[in-house]
Formats: structure tokens, C-alpha cells, sequence
């Protein structure tokens, strides 16, 4: 359990701010000029670039999860409800995984 809550914390800590600057303000801003959408859907369609980007969403999210658990234990005080917490935490992180599933591989 651990491995995956460190491994998500350093992978989105490492990636996430590097793609969230490029697509959220440097190509709208016009700061870098943005890939064709032809090149960008040829790289979305290899198979490796595509388990890449779900490994980091999948990871992403129990880090998530696995944080937002412990909030809600030490910062509510709400231990005593602690397997509807960490069902609704984790479930919620592997629906967004799913979702992930979903949404990568029916890129055209």
C-alpha cells in the first residue's frame, strides 16, 4: 500500500505540473506553439504512451485517495466510520481509474 501512495505522490508530483503548464497555459497562451492535432493523436495512439498516461492517472488517484482517507480520520475525527471512508475513497479512485481506461483507449 505504501509503494503505490509514494509511487503516485512522486509520479504526479513530477508530471502532472509539467503537463498542466503545457495544456493549460502555454499552448493556449500561445507561449510555445502547440502541437499539430495529427501528431498529437499519432503519439496518443501508441499503446505504451497510453498504459504511461493511465499508470499516472491510476497512481495519481490512490495518492489521492490514500491522503484524503487520513484527512478525513484526523481532521473530521471521523475514525469510527473508517470502512465507509476508505471504501468511498478508494472506490472513488478506481472509478477515475476506469474512466482513465475508457477515455485512453477510445482516442480516435
Amino acid at each position: 500500500m505504501w509503494l503505490l501512495f509514494s509511487a503516485g505522490g512522486v509520479l504526479a508530483a513530477l508530471f502532472l505540473p509539467v503537463l498542466l503548464f503545457l495544456f493549460a497555459l502555454a499552448f493556449p497562451l500561445g507561449w510555445i506553439s502547440p502541437p499539430e492535432y495529427g501528431h498529437v493523436l499519432d503519439v496518443l495512439g501508441h499503446p505504451l504512451v497510453r498504459v504511461g498516461l493511465w499508470l499516472l492517472v491510476f497512481l495519481a488517484l490512490f495518492h489521492w485517495a490514500h491522503r484524503f482517507r487520513y484527512t478525513l480520520y484526523d481532521g473530521l475525527q471521523i475514525k469510527h466510520r473508517a470502512g465507509l471512508v476508505a471504501g468511498l475513497c478508494y472506490g472513488s479512485a478506481a472509478v477515475g481509474s476506469a474512466i482513465a481506461v475508457y477515455l485512453l483507449w477510445n482516442v480516435p
